[in-house]
């Protein structure tokens, strides 16, 4: 008989299968990312419904397969669910669980994307942190956590911009949200962190491309 494997994880991508099925990808510390299935997850009723969306952060049981894995139950530390409930912090979450998912793989060490996405997520619920910050500060430090990164920032900067790109860099995790910067040194970080963006990552994400209609709607 199959035995029962326990990984924590979020599950960043869900997408049905058939009639009443979901096809999860979940990033777990353990395995780094996976795909599981959750059978019978759209049944009226079924215990795995509401485990099987987005943003679901805890620890997941499944059966191990050849190719993936068969999600059997999940005791949920959160769900996020104030994220669906607004528009603007529920693209930029959408955006966050995109770009780990663009970096992620199976079988590598996910707890350091695992936890800036958690911190990530708990930042949007924050009314005092902008999230045109938070942004900034997950895209830089999830290029840090995949080893593609300026340990300056890329271009001339003020001492207080470079003071911030280093903090995000070096500081542990779960201090990352706990400052705001004046716009000035706002929009200095957001311009070096683009130049970074530009040179390593080379994918175009959906839920980003949102977040810029609503932001700058006269352009669509």
């Amino acid at each position: 008989m199959r035995e029962l494997t326990n990984l924590t994880g979020m599950v960043i991508k869900a997408a049905p299968v058939g009639e009443y099925d979901r096809r999860l990808v979940i990033l777990t510390r353990e395995r780094g990312k996976i795909t599981a299935f959750a059978r019978g997850a759209k049944r009226p009723g079924n215990q795995l419904m509401a485990v099987s969306r987005p943003f679901v952060f805890g620890q997941f049981r499944l059966f191990e397969g050849r190719d993936a894995y068969n999600l059997q139950s999940a005791d949920v530390t959160n769900y996020f669910t104030e994220l669906a409930g607004e528009m603007e912090s529920a693209c930029y979450g959408s955006y966050f669980l995109e770009l780990a998912d663009y970096y992620c793989r199976e079988n590598m060490d996910g707890t350091e994307m695992l936890l800036l996405l958690y911190q990530s997520m708990r930042a949007l619920l924050k009314p005092s942190l902008p999230n045109t910050l938070i942004q900034l500060i997950f895209e830089l430090r999830a290029m840090v956590v995949n080893g593609e990164y300026t340990e300056k920032p890329p271009k001339a900067a003020s001492e207080s911009t470079t003071y911030a790109w280093e903090y995000i860099i070096g500081s542990p995790i779960e201090a990352l949200y706990t400052f705001v910067l004046k716009p000035e040194v706002q929009q200095e970080l957001k311009t070096c962190v683009e130049i970074n963006k530009k040179r390593f990552v080379d994918r175009e994400f959906h839920s980003l491309e949102i977040l810029e209609m609503m932001e700058f709607p006269s352009r669509y």
